[in-house]
């Protein structure tokens, strides 16, 4: 036995709402392209070092790219140190490119085993790993970034 509906505008809204949505989902669209630009120290200008982070994202489609924001996080030597967001990003054009700078200072508290790490030992040079999440609208999913090399240290990179 089924219940009669009360509502009959509520199917109805829900079936508009569906093509609305699938309307605006572009055919051919190509994911696009984050690489890393660069990774290096900035001079200090109190306790905690900052660093920058270097992205260039490439637009493949032939609409704008609307970045929302960005989450990211910083591992040195395995240590996570650096996580931030931001939401002051650039539209990319259609068929274009552009780039994005990243700064961030180590949580000292959470650096405290990076510390003891190379009090251990001398390197001229740092293992990172980026992780980072764009998003770029709610109809299209996230484009996530996972970028490893090496920082060295002493000279920026």
């Amino acid at each position: 036995m089924s219940l009669p509906c009360r509502h009959p505008v509520i199917p109805l809204l829900l079936a508009f709402s569906i093509l609305a949505g699938c309307a605006t989902l572009q055919p051919g669209y190509e994911t696009p392209t984050v690489t890393v630009t660069h990774f290096r120290g900035l001079p200090g200008e109190g306790v905690a070092p900052r660093f920058e982070i270097g992205l260039r994202i490439l637009n493949p489609n032939r609409s704008p790219l609307k970045l929302q924001g960005i989450a990211y996080n910083v591992r040195l030597e395995g240590h996570r140190l650096l996580a931030g967001v931001a939401n002051d990003l650039p539209e990319v054009a259609a068929y274009g490119e552009a780039d994005v700078n990243l700064v961030a200072s180590i949580d000292l508290l959470g650096g405290l085993g990076l510390i003891g790490d190379l009090l251990n030992s001398q390197r001229e040079s740092l293992t990172y790993r980026l992780e980072a999440k764009l998003d770029i609208g709610p109809l299209q999913p996230a484009i996530r970034v996972d970028h490893e090399g090496q920082l060295a240290l002493g000279q920026s990179t």
